[in-house]
């Protein structure tokens, strides 16, 4: 008897939870982030599993919902016995969530959200040790490569800033400021939209009155559809270039030829340059039955947080939430990731495996995908295989 308790214990699975934005306006990140992370957890199960246990993931829809989120993670953690978190995809979520895996002393690897404050709550001297850590490009790094193609690519000099009223469009908006200031720019406009505003003529009239060259946005596809769809029918010609949330189905689906032309920083374009990222692709496409990954960057993302962990695990050769920590702050394994391959990316200091813009690249929306912008991208893109 006591032989058998024994080894249901030692195959009892290791359980991560998994949140994130599964219905509504943000699915298209959440389900894509959920999908690769799958993929990753499958890879390690078909390989043995960490330590000789399964990975068990534990996912919850937090409906994009700050609110919901903080119940999620709570429930995650006190109900379910996690023993890490991956995903969550809104920095509203994630700043109203995260202080739960914090207060119990459980890593948690964002997948997918960028706001810049998201791995800053928890530091010294006020906290001796943060669990917060992140795979994603932070806002910082974004707006500066959003600044960099619209002010010194395309050399334009009038820029209006168009930004949801979320704590992402907002706190997207103040780094886009801030990096405008760095090249001593001014936007000639800035214009605020709520989640589910359809009708955005006002604000693009009064950009388009104060000689907007360029568009510069932060909010989610649905709404940025909208801001496309309303640009035509004032049939005024300006370019689009924002957050990587313009890579999303749904704002690609939903303002169709509208969105052509449209520019973003990425993470991971859907073009197999690599062996391992067209393995990938290939696998993501027949799990799930699609041809485009709703998100490709978020689906990459989540799949390198999976793997990160999974590193983790094996050099601290345990699940406990400190040890985890400590492992990923000096992780000697190298990780083949999607985005990149992972030496040493984090440090006791240092949370964000993107910190500079030489790992993102430009995608523009051509014929309904995301493609490379530039060539150069491309062949850079290939170098961080």
């Amino acid at each position: 008897m006591a032989l058998a308790a024994s080894t249901a214990a030692a195959i009892e699975p290791i359980r991560v939870g998994v949140s994130g934005p599964f219905t509504g306006g943000s699915s298209p990140m959440g389900i894509a982030m959920r999908d690769g992370i799958r993929l990753a957890a499958q890879e390690i199960n078909d390989e043995g599993g960490i330590l000789g246990r399964p990975v068990q993931l534990v996912e919850r829809d937090d409906e994009a919902r700050p609110e919901r989120g903080a119940v999620v993670v709570q429930e995650l953690i006190n109900r379910e016995k996690v023993v890490a978190g991956l995903g969550i995809v809104n920095t509203g979520v994630a700043l109203a969530s995260q202080r739960f895996y914090q207060q119990a002393r459980i890593p948690m690897i964002t997948s997918v959200a960028t706001g810049s404050v998201v791995t800053k709550q928890f530091l010294p001297p006020q906290y001796p040790d943060n669990y917060i850590f992140r795979v994603s490009a932070p806002d910082t790094v974004q707006a500066a490569m959003i600044i960099e193609e619209a002010v010194v690519r395309r050399q334009f000099r009038k820029l209006a800033v168009f930004h949801d009223s979320t704590n992402y469009g907002q706190l997207g908006r103040e780094d886009l400021e801030r990096a405008l200031e760095r090249h001593g720019l001014k936007p000639v406009a800035v214009e605020r939209f709520n989640i589910g505003d359809v009708d955005m003529t006002p604000q693009l009239t009064r950009a388009r009155n104060a000689g907007a060259e360029v568009i510069l946005t932060y909010g989610l596809g649905p709404e940025l559809a909208h801001l496309a769809n309303n640009l035509v029918r004032l049939d005024w010609k300006v370019p689009l270039v924002g957050s990587w949330a313009l890579s999303m189905s749904n704002f690609i689906d939903k303002a169709g030829p509208n969105a052509e032309g449209t520019r973003m920083p990425q993470t991971f374009i859907q073009e197999g340059d690599t062996p391992r990222r067209k393995a990938f692709i290939d696998k993501y496409r027949r799990a799930w039955g699609v041809e485009r990954i709703p998100v490709p960057s978020a689906a990459a993302q989540g799949y390198d947080s999976m793997q990160l962990l999974a590193a983790a695990m094996r050099q601290a050769r345990s699940t406990d939430g400190p040890r985890l920590r400590e492992a990923l702050e000096s992780l000697k394994e190298k990780v083949e990731g999607l985005v990149m391959t992972y030496h040493h990316p984090f440090s006791k200091t240092d949370h964000e495996t993107i910190d500079n813009t030489r790992i993102l690249v430009i995608g523009e929306i051509r014929n309904a995908q995301v493609v490379f912008a530039y060539d150069e991208d491309r062949k850079r893109h290939a170098q961080h295989k």
